[in-house]
């Protein structure tokens, strides 16, 4: 098991339910998964193998290629072509990224000073995106500077105990 789920379920849990007045420990939030998405925009098939390849390092998961639905002639779009990649984690992968994710990428990111807490949608869900996957320690080489989107999907309800069950799993905001 991971040591971010053991924690989640020893700490975390009476903590939050205590801090979000709940009784039943279900309806505690907790996070059902993680999507991590990047999108290649018109780049050669070896960097897209690569961004693919960098993207399954990362995650430890085999990526889905992500089609393009119709065409679009003023982004040189047809339909059928691989516009991105994405992966989605759950269980004890979703626990192990997050933690390294928490714990050893982002204070290697250049001048941190915290992730912003504007990407909370109004279900409860968190996304972020990372403008170079560079400081993923998995990474050893990049070709082409690619960013990345990371969604957490939490079984929250609104931004408030969203907000809580990141920070209590240990992710960074700004201005605490």
């Amino acid at each position: 098991m991971a040591n971010l789920k053991e924690t989640y379920l020893k700490d975390i849990v009476p903590a939050l339910k205590e801090k979000l007045g709940v009784t039943n420990p279900m309806l505690v939030p907790r996070l059902s998964k993680i999507v991590i998405n990047m999108g290649f925009g018109i780049v050669e098939k070896d960097t897209q193998k690569q961004i693919i390849h960098d993207l399954e390092a990362i995650t430890g998961q085999k990526a889905v290629l992500c089609k393009a639905h119709k065409s679009i002639s003023n982004f040189k779009l047809r339909e059928g072509m691989v516009i991105g990649a994405k992966v989605t984690l759950r269980g004890n992968r979703m626990y192990e990224f997050a933690e390294r994710f928490f714990n050893v990428t982002l204070p290697r990111v250049r001048d941190f000073r915290g992730v912003p807490t504007r990407g909370f949608d109004k279900a409860g869900n968190y996304t972020m995106g990372m403008k170079e996957y560079v400081t993923f320690p998995e990474i050893t080489a990049v070709t082409s500077p690619s960013g990345l989107d990371i969604t957490f999907v939490t079984t929250a309800k609104d931004k408030d105990s969203s907000k809580a069950l990141l920070e209590a799993l240990g992710m960074p905001f700004m201005g605490r």
